[in-house]
């Protein structure tokens, strides 16, 4: 995930990158490719970077609320051909951010909150706009093995919650019998008929909701 395009090196880790908020010697000092440092320019160089991180967090007050849409809808472009690289920064992102503001001040969630708010007033164009952000970090525990089995046999998809899947899914993958190539095969067959099964669902349901409305 995340090539420049060509599926050759990896995009945040290219060398010929434009410097963003790591200058091309940071990220070569980050990321071991340039060793000859002493203990006192490590030092300088890790303090520059800690301040150049602050300033870019600032630099964001300025960017939400000044930086014009089309400028914004440009940067996140889904059609890029680097988008799965940027995807995997946005999510890195978030991550570093969650990582960092652990014991700060303010939460984590109170901040994502506030955040999305600001964001969905400002597509509306008024702070009359509010809505609700639930987030929760709940771990994975010990899952039923025999009632997932259970549910998928017998087709009761409803009832399987997303931590049972993502638990089962792992511990299928890490199975001895767990086969990507066979499994690639066997579900590409299955998707085209999953596919139109779904379209011809949604079909019934726009008629029903028209026969209703008539």
């Amino acid at each position: 995930m995340g090539t420049d395009g060509d599926g050759s090196e990896p995009l945040a880790f290219s060398a010929e990158r434009d410097r963003g908020i790591l200058t091309p010697s940071d990220r070569e000092f980050l990321l071991g490719r340039k060793t000859d440092y002493t203990e006192h320019s490590k030092k300088q160089k890790r303090n520059r970077i800690r301040r150049r991180l602050r300033n870019a967090i600032l630099d964001f007050t300025i960017l939400f609320e000044h930086l014009e849409g089309r400028d914004r809808e440009t940067v996140f472009n889904p059609e890029d051909e680097a988008r799965d690289a940027y995807t995997r920064g946005i999510v890195d992102m978030l991550g570093f951010l969650h990582l960092g503001t652990m014991g700060y001040y303010v939460p984590f969630k109170d901040m994502l909150a506030q955040g999305v708010n600001r964001a969905e007033q400002e597509l509306a164009g008024s702070d009359y706009r509010m809505v609700t952000v639930d987030f929760n970090v709940d771990p994975v525990g010990q899952i039923d093995v025999d009632e997932v089995i259970d549910n998928l046999e017998f087709g009761n998809f409803d009832e399987i919650t997303d931590e049972e899947l993502r638990a089962f899914v792992r511990l299928l993958a890490e199975s001895d019998d767990f086969s990507a190539t066979s499994m690639r095969s066997d579900m590409k067959e299955q998707m085209a008929e999953f596919i139109a099964r779904v379209n011809e669902a949604t079909e019934r349901r726009d008629r029903r909701v028209e026969e209703l409305s008539d």
